[in-house]
């Protein structure tokens, strides 16, 4: 007997599945795509228009300098008169190079005898002379002391003398204070200058070492000299 062969019915074979597969997916696949729109064009808004007119203006940094330069070239030195600018000098070097007192350089600067400069200039140099007057009064002293063998009292009435070097007493004190000095020494050389010069007695030169009218040394000091005086 012959046997007849069955054929299977065509969504059975395995080749029709993958087919409807792949038809599957290319379906999937093209349906998915998107269309994108074209960018929208913004135009400037009020918002935007007011933003950029608040910006501040760029500074023009030529003419900031220019104005600048022009300021420092008017300088407040240019506008004093030449008479001032030369009392000041003056009254430097006196400063400088003799230690004068403050008030002993205004009145040399007005002097008819001295610089003859306007109270106004004098003025003005005094204001603007930046000095330390307490260091002048101890330099003062240190010459007096060296050179004229004064004592300690002797020195102070000196510096703050109107007749002297007119220091204040504030000034005069600092200098007393830093001075170092040999007084002994002083009242000796002075003992033995009164005797050379002018012949006196061991007695009284230590009286006139003593005296307030005379060099204003202690007791003791002049009790030193004259016991050392040959």
């Amino acid at each position: 007997m012959t046997k007849v062969k069955v054929r299977k019915p065509f969504y059975k074979k395995w080749w029709v599945w993958i087919l409807a597969i792949i038809i599957v997916g290319s379906i999937a696949t093209g349906g998915g795509e998107e269309t994108t729109a074209p960018a929208e064009t913004k135009t400037p808004t009020e918002d935007t228009k007011a933003a950029s007119s608040s910006v501040p203006p760029v500074e023009n940094k030529d003419e900031t300098k220019a104005a600048a330069a022009k300021k420092e070239e008017t300088k407040p030195e240019d506008n004093v008169p030449n008479e001032y600018k030369s009392a000041l000098k003056k009254a430097g070097s006196y400063a400088e190079t003799m230690n004068m007192s403050q008030k002993a350089i205004s009145e040399q600067l007005t002097s008819e005898f001295g610089e003859k400069f306007s109270p106004e200039a004098a003025k003005y140099a005094m204001d603007n002379l930046e000095f330390d007057w307490k260091s002048n009064a101890l330099k003062k002293a240190e010459s007096y002391s060296d050179t004229m063998f004064m004592s300690k009292q002797g020195i102070y009435d000196q510096l703050v003398s109107e007749a002297g070097e007119k220091f204040t007493a504030e000034e005069a004190q600092y200098a007393i204070d830093n001075l170092k000095a040999d007084y002994n020494n002083n009242a000796l050389e002075k003992a033995k200058s009164y005797q050379e010069t002018m012949s006196m007695s061991p007695e009284a030169i230590r009286d006139q070492l003593v005296s307030n009218a005379g060099e204003k040394f202690t007791q003791a000091e002049a009790d030193f000299a004259i016991a050392n005086l040959q």
